[in-house]
């Protein structure tokens, strides 16, 4: 006969451990059994036993608390009259005799209860009225349209998720104007627009700028400096120009004319030497040259890097970078002589990257293939080309600008 857990109401063992040897009347010699174990085998039908002491006052009647499982169908399967185990009695090896788990003394009692039903996906789906909500979230129901308000005033609509609903300040992405358009205009990654200025416009702006203080040997400083630092970007900057990395420094070849322009790129040369980077100076033996290019070579001399003449001189493998300087906005026919071809072609064979500094306004294609463009100030209508246009910030004030009739806001931000 099998007894269930549910049926039992009170369970009473007799203590007689210590008249196991002596003669009793109405009672056999028993042993204490270590557990109990019910007919329906669940989590919830636990058994504790108190544990055991040697003193003699012990009672000689034990009570053992029985979980029962709640009838079926019950509002309440967690009831008043549930006990909770001892843990104690189990952990230290009361008289159970065994430790359950530690999820089952905090996780098992009565979980697996509700697993049984499966959740009905499809009927709860079907009480979701999606074409109601849509209808709200669009602004469409009838009921919100028409609904006013105690005033009279109706009820703004729902915005739909695409409809701008922040009121601000409107960006303006022509904040720079000029008097005379260049006839192109360029964009910076935020959408500025930037347009350009004809070369006679942009010649007023740096005479203004050097009437103000801003003379021709702070402007070269501040172009060295900035085309340096893009160079060096270009370069690999510090993932590459790092002191462990001394026996691959980049090498670099400066391709410059007996202008401004060439005074520009050799101070570029003088800086990126100062970051021990290879640098190879190319500047014909020319028998009159500017003042500031004389004072730039001067500069550069002084520093590790090479100066050559002639082509032959120069790298036949292909080096980390070419800085172009050979156009003038004042000579055009420079082109045609043939240390300025020798040059380009040089240049356009050695498969190497090409940063071309101001170069000049031509209607017809550059001579040199450059990568990257670098313009001055704001940047003039170049010609048609594969080339990503940088502008440099050469330090003229914002009054400088409105004094040639340029309405400027700084696109550096």
């Amino acid at each position: 006969m099998i007894i269930h857990a549910m049926d039992i109401k009170e369970l009473k063992f007799l203590n007689i451990q210590n008249t196991v040897n002596k003669p009793s009347s109405g009672t056999g010699a028993a042993t204490k059994p270590s557990s109990i174990h019910s007919g329906r085998h669940s989590q919830s039908n636990r058994i504790t036993h108190p544990p055991e002491t040697s003193s003699s006052s012990q009672s000689s009647t034990a009570p053992i608390t029985i979980l029962r499982r709640a009838p079926t169908g019950s509002s309440n399967s967690r009831g008043a009259t549930q006990a909770a185990p001892k843990k104690n009695s189990l952990r230290n090896g009361g008289a159970g005799g065994s430790m359950r788990p530690k999820d089952d003394e905090c996780f098992g009692d009565r979980t697996d209860e509700d697993l049984g039903t499966d959740f009905d996906f499809e009927g709860n789906l079907a009480l979701f009225d999606k074409a109601a909500v849509f209808s709200q979230i669009d602004g469409t129901n009838s009921n919100k349209a028409q609904h006013h308000s105690t005033q009279g005033e109706q009820k703004p609509l729902s915005y739909r998720h695409d409809e701008n609903i922040l009121e601000g300040k409107t960006v303006i992405y022509r904040q720079i104007t000029v008097p005379q358009d260049g006839g192109k205009e360029y964009c910076t990654d935020s959408g500025l627009v930037v347009p350009s200025v004809p070369y006679e416009l942009h010649k007023r702006l740096l005479a203004a700028a050097e009437r103000w203080g801003l003379s021709v040997e702070r402007r070269l400083e501040t172009i060295g400096v900035c085309s340096c630092q893009m160079a060096l970007t270009l370069l690999g900057g510090p993932n590459r120009l790092t002191p462990k990395n001394v026996h691959q420094r980049p090498t670099v070849v400066l391709l410059c004319g007996p202008h401004i322009q060439g005074a520009q790129g050799i101070s570029c040369g003088r800086h990126l030497a100062n970051h021990e980077v290879e640098v190879i100076l190319f500047l014909p033996n020319f028998l009159k040259m500017q003042e500031s290019v004389t004072s730039e070579v001067n500069l550069y001399s002084r520093t590790c890097g090479k100066q050559v003449a002639s082509i032959k001189d120069l790298p036949s493998s292909p080096v980390d970078l070419v800085i172009n300087c050979l156009d003038c906005h004042e000579n055009r026919l420079l082109r045609e002589q043939s240390w300025y071809q020798s040059a380009a072609d040089w240049a356009n064979q050695n498969r190497a990257p090409v940063l071309s500094i101001d170069p000049a306004v031509s209607e017809q294609d550059q001579a040199v293939e450059a990568k990257w463009t670098l313009s001055l100030g704001l940047p003039l209508p170049l010609a048609k080309a594969e080339s990503r246009v940088y502008l440099c910030d050469i330090g003229i004030p914002k009054q400088v600008f409105q004094e040639v009739g340029i309405s400027y806001h700084s696109p550096f931000g």
